[in-house]
């Protein structure tokens, strides 16, 4: 059972190009209703932006209301310029149609299928989450990180691997950072932060608990919180200062969404730490060439 999302204007209607996108990443918080009018006007932007706000209401089998609630959510004023906006991305379709594949991989599939399917699915995610990600928040975060003393990330199960990272890359630049998996030691050590001090949480669904709580703590006790997450409406946003929102894909038997969530969630955080290298470059520089150097004799042959 889903749970709405607030039905309001968000003030800022998306690029024709990012409205397929965001309508993955609303979807699952819509109601039924509203979900049948997201999904028909991503799967037929061309055959919507000729309907009439009543005859997009008859097709989906919903109300006028519901239609213009749905456009609103998606940050368009209005039916008429969500036509507009669907206009748009049919004309963007067919002057550059994407190749006709599908992405549900079957047990019997031959592996050349299973490579062209999952590369194609990949690059969708990616470029859902580049149109869809907000540069104004983007930009916040990596202010806070670059001044962090100390930035702590959380993550559990794949997203963990994700937080372990960003880890890796802002130590390389002599930032301290510290990823927490273990939900204990995450809560022991949220509870040390303090303003001027950066927690990061990581999760796909914005409800995992063992996430939520150690930022939480974070969050009160006066640190900078962050959350990357595919459900910017979740509980995991009630505690953070900035929302960094990745795609949303679809599951199938064989790819679960673990696999679509840990690509999106890898590319954010890289747009972090660049962004992060960019304002730290003075110190991070030399950080990085020494961590090369220190590093260098277990990358050459070994000699006898």
């Amino acid at each position: 059972m889903t749970n709405p999302v607030k039905e309001t204007f968000t003030g800022d209607a998306p690029a024709p190009a990012a409205l397929a996108a965001k309508v993955r990443t609303l979807a699952p918080s819509m109601t039924r209703s509203m979900q049948r009018v997201a999904e028909a006007v991503a799967d037929d932007p061309a055959g919507c932006a000729a309907l009439t706000v009543t005859g997009l209401a008859e097709l989906t089998g919903t109300s006028e209301a519901t239609v213009v609630r749905t456009a609103r959510l998606l940050g368009y004023p209005g039916y008429r310029d969500l036509r507009l906006a669907l206009a748009g991305l049919a004309a963007h379709q067919e002057s550059g149609r994407a190749p006709a594949i599908t992405t549900d991989i079957a047990v019997d599939d031959p592996i050349a299928d299973v490579v062209a399917k999952l590369a194609y699915d990949e690059q969708q995610t990616l470029a859902d989450t580049a149109a869809g990600l907000d540069t104004v928040q983007l930009a916040a975060a990596v202010t806070a990180a670059s001044t962090a003393r100390r930035i702590d990330i959380y993550g559990v199960g794949a997203s963990s691997l994700v937080g372990m990272d960003l880890a890796q890359k802002l130590l390389r630049i002599g930032l301290i950072a510290h990823a927490h998996a273990d939900p204990h030691l995450a809560v022991t050590n949220a509870v040390q932060l303090r303003s001027g001090d950066v927690a990061i949480a990581i999760t796909h669904s914005g409800s995992t608990g063992d996430v939520i709580e150690p930022l939480r703590a974070a969050f009160d006790r006066g640190a900078t919180t962050i959350a990357i997450t595919g459900r910017p409406d979740g509980p995991v946003s009630q505690y953070a200062d900035h929302v960094l929102t990745t795609s949303t894909a679809r599951e199938s038997e064989l790819r679960p969404a673990a696999m679509s969530s840990r690509t999106s969630q890898l590319l954010v955080v890289d747009c972090l730490f660049i962004g992060v290298a960019q304002r730290t470059y003075e110190s991070a520089a030399p950080a990085l060439a020494a961590s090369y150097e220190a590093l260098a004799h277990r990358h050459s042959p070994r000699t006898r």
